[in-house]
């Protein structure tokens, strides 16, 4: 109905020898049409994905499925639950473009923009430059990571929780409701052991810790962490934030 309109108004120029004002028309109903056309088709959205697995073991659950071998290039989607154990790495982008690495004994359950970090070690980062800088969001049961820099580092242990920022902002909220704030290069650390008469240790009530400022870790135990880190160091392709890190925090990472 549309099309047959336009053609009898396009012939009607043509009779009054209005032959660029009919092409200039005719553009700009073309340009009209192609616009409804793409407004009706679905969004293709991006889809989580794991980017490389440099070492198993590694291991992938989706929701009432068998856990299986987590491989380079395999499609997640959100409630995924992963999983390594040493000397098992793996690195993942969510469907927003953020990216972490998780390794050793560790566990976590995929968001559809943030990660659920259970046990173990993760490093999270949001690309720099990135236009849409909304914060990569880690939780855990004891406190909520929000980064608005470009790159954090947690650690949850039966024996600790750390949080360390290599670069940017980091925004630490506890379950308990406290906040903290780290920069570049600080660290907030818990320890979660106590030593019974008995000697056992009993893990702390996450409600009940006590929680110390962030402190600034020393530019030579920098330098060691990031020598021999596994999350930053041998996997194939460089982390994108670390000519950030090296840059603000001048420490220099090992040669490929």
């Amino acid at each position: 109905m549309i099309s047959g309109a336009v053609g009898a108004f396009l012939s009607a120029l043509d009779k009054c020898g209005l032959h660029v004002l009919r092409q200039s028309v005719r553009v700009q109903v073309a340009t009209f049409l192609l616009g409804t056309t793409l407004f009706g088709l679905p969004s293709q959205a991006a889809v989580p994905r794991i980017v490389e697995v440099p070492n198993g073991p590694a291991f992938v659950r989706f929701p009432g499925k068998t856990e299986v071998d987590a491989r380079s290039g395999q499609l997640l989607r959100s409630d995924a639950l992963l999983r390594t154990t040493k000397p098992g790495r793996m690195q993942v982008m969510l469907g927003t473009g953020r990216q972490f690495r998780m390794g050793g004994d560790a566990q976590l359950r995929l968001g559809s923009s943030s990660v659920e970090l259970l046990k173990g070690s993760i490093i999270g980062w949001i690309n720099p430059g990135t236009q849409t800088r909304h914060p990569f969001t880690i939780k855990t049961r004891l406190a909520t990571a929000s980064i608005q820099g470009t790159t954090v580092f947690i650690e949850f242990t039966d024996s600790q929780f750390k949080i360390f920022s290599w670069e940017g902002k980091v925004l630490v909220t506890t379950r308990s409701g406290q906040s903290f704030t780290l920069n570049s290069g600080q660290q907030l650390l818990l320890d979660l052991k106590r030593v019974q008469p008995d000697g056992r240790v009993q893990q702390d009530d996450s409600l009940a810790v006590s929680w110390l400022p962030p402190v600034v870790i020393a530019e030579q135990e920098i330098e060691r962490r990031l020598q021999k880190s596994r999350l930053i160091n041998g996997f194939s392709t460089p982390l994108d934030t670390l000519p950030e890190i090296q840059r603000e925090l001048g420490v220099t990472a090992p040669s490929p």
